[in-house]
């Protein structure tokens, strides 16, 4: 069996993480560009290949028609779910998407699973670097808030991605079990989650017992549509709308401009997080430059909005959770966007305590899901994680109510059943309308699935019909229907109505062999474009010195030609022509090496030549 892992599947940024079984703590896996960070971002080259990663976010600024960012915002939704993101996000939709979405990037259409799966594609890779050993097994995070079919698209993704996903845990509840290990605190915590598209709060009991650590949520609340995006949509609003006054620049015609500034506007939001006062300076396609400083203050007023919002589900889960904001021991935040002054004041103000922020906000989450998926894998018995379903489970009856069997903040996994009959006289089947949310009526709550019970005709009031719910550790349900007088039965684990069916998964199972093998090329290429830039710099930086002096005019020109002949070949994408170009290099500049080794031996030993000594 391969290795198993705990990953983070951000909007912003994704990481993967392991527990060192060496220290037995939990720690993440760094990229070849030397970062824990990986970007969510995902691009299509001009000839089918694919990349995810940093060098798809670099793509954003060159091919933005061919690269999608912050696709968890489109997870287990429907086309009218976004209609509003639309008008922010260049997500270029079909229209003609009928239950999952699909995005256009270049000429082809992707779902978001799909997309989701070349992040955890690249991550997977990253990892089996690392251990030099397959990666097939993971814990994957999600916000505490998301539902049914956003779990179930979060899981597609990780099987899309060759990965067996061994448990989905709340984003929070994972933050929490990594400070908790790390800080060895036990008591209430409020774990306040604000990443780059979600928000999340939940609130844990920590408890030592004689037999282990017990980890149970309490409440959980949520907003899967708020995060550090929003910031940067407000940012992005108030500069368009002065550049296009001021300068009558349409941006609609410069796709590429729209992503360029967004990634100054980003700049300046982390400057503002450390000083008082930023620049922002943006040279606009007509090259005019758009020049102006920005305090904190008036950033703070613009954003404050965005910020308020966060604090009505954190209202609602202390409620829920029967708490006052002074009887919380610990107050932990977690997510890119706590770095923000004005969140860290906000949160501590309204709980009366400076919040805990030692742990790196953008790594805690998969360090919890690591350390989770170390308990899984090594059947650890002296931790306990008790997490719960964000959001109502019930079925539409009689009069289109909603009839709740499995409420809110429910310790998982739960189960419940309930009597109903029929309604009319010689009814011959009954429909099992399943639905998620906390309105009264079906219309104003979330469809997950429906299917129908067939039973013999009779008098209104005489069936029995018997409806079981189980929800399982992902927060995924079941549903079992049954016939108490002829034991008719019908039971489906629920595919949400955004959801894969069968025979899409197989086909894009089998396209994904196909990208495995173009991710493998490309990740060929890349490693040999690091490979190669190393070595001109270090080529470079070795004629610059003195002891380049001893080379004769021929070994001069011969280094000057597979430099030219190297720099060629990595703007291309033939990894064997580059490697070929590397070793060429590396032969033309033997002597060279020589004659630096040399020098440092000289220097090391007082001056002397080398064959003096």
């Amino acid at each position: 069996m391969g290795k198993t892992v705990g990953i983070d599947l951000g909007t912003t940024f994704s990481l993967i993480a392991f527990v060192d079984p060496a220290t037995g703590e939990p720690r993440c896996i760094q990229g070849p560009y030397g970062e824990t960070l990986c970007p969510s971002v995902v691009s299509l080259d001009a000839n089918g290949t694919i990349v995810a990663g940093e060098p798809a976010r670099r793509r954003l600024l060159t091919q933005s028609n061919r690269t999608i960012y912050s696709v968890k915002r489109l997870m287990g939704r429907g086309v009218d779910d976004v209609r509003d993101e639309l008008k922010i996000f260049p997500f270029r939709i079909d229209e003609k998407s009928r239950g999952v979405i699909r995005v256009k990037l270049g000429d082809k259409y992707f779902t978001p699973p799909e997309i989701s799966a070349f992040i955890l594609r690249e991550l997977k890779s990253w990892a089996e670097d690392f251990f030099k050993d397959t990666v097939d097994r993971a814990v994957i995070t999600v916000p505490a808030y998301f539902n049914d079919a956003q779990r179930q698209a979060t899981k597609d993704a990780g099987r899309l991605a060759g990965l067996e996903v061994l448990r989905l845990v709340n984003e929070p509840t994972a933050a929490a079990l990594a400070y908790g290990l790390h800080k060895q605190r036990r008591g209430r915590v409020a774990v306040y989650d604000f990443g780059g598209g979600t928000f999340d709060i939940s609130i844990l009991k920590l408890i030592s017992t004689t037999e282990g650590d017990i980890y149970q949520v309490l409440a959980t609340n949520g907003d899967t549509h708020l995060g550090g995006d929003d910031i940067d949509n407000a940012l992005s609003a108030m500069a368009r709308e002065e550049i296009e006054k001021k300068y009558r620049v349409d941006f609609e015609r410069y796709p590429e401009a729209v992503q360029e500034l967004r990634k100054t506007l980003i700049h300046t939001k982390h400057e503002l997080s450390n000083a008082e006062r930023a620049a922002i300076r943006f040279a606009l396609p007509d090259d005019r430059i758009y020049n102006r400083e920005i305090t904190r203050a008036e950033f703070e007023e613009m954003i404050a909005p965005i910020i308020a919002r966060t604090m009505a589900p954190v209202k609602m889960a202390l409620a829920d959770a029967k708490m006052q904001p002074s009887e919380m021991d610990e107050v932990v935040l977690v997510g890119g966007s706590t770095r923000i002054p004005l969140v860290r004041k906000t949160v501590g103000d309204y709980f009366g305590r400076a919040p805990h922020c030692e742990l790196n906000p953008d790594e805690v989450v998969a360090l919890g899901a690591a350390v989770q998926a170390d308990i899984l894998e090594s059947g650890v018995k002296n931790m306990l994680l008790l997490d719960v379903t964000p959001l109502s489970l019930g079925i539409e009856t009689m009069g289109s109510v909603v009839a709740k069997l499995i409420p809110r903040n429910s310790t998982i996994p739960a189960s419940a059943q309930e009597l109903f009959t029929t309604g009319v006289d010689n009814q011959t089947g009954i429909d099992i309308h399943i639905l998620q949310g906390e309105r009264e009526l079906a219309a104003d709550c979330r469809s997950l699935a429906s299917f129908q019970l067939k039973v013999p005709p009779g008098p209104a009031g005489l069936a029995r019909i018997e409806v079981k719910f189980l929800i399982d550790a992902n927060g995924i349900l079941q549903v079992a229907a049954r016939d108490l007088r002829t034991g008719e039965q019908s039971t489906l684990e629920v595919q949400p109505s955004y959801g894969l069916t069968d025979a899409e998964m197989e086909r894009m199972l089998e396209e994904s062999i196909e990208f495995a093998e173009q991710d493998f090329e490309q990740r060929q290429i890349i490693e040999a474009r690091n490979e190669a830039d190393a070595i001109l710099r270090a080529t470079e930086k070795a004629l610059s010195g003195v002891h380049a002096a001893g080379l004769s005019r021929e070994e001069r020109a011969a280094i000057d030609q597979s430099v030219a002949a190297l720099r060629e070949a990595v703007s291309g994408t033939d990894y064997k022509l580059v490697r070929a170009r590397i070793d060429e290099l590396n032969q033309a500049t033997l002597n060279l090496a020589e004659l630096t080794m040399n020098k440092v031996l000289q220097a090391a030993v007082g001056g002397k030549r080398i064959d003096e000594v």
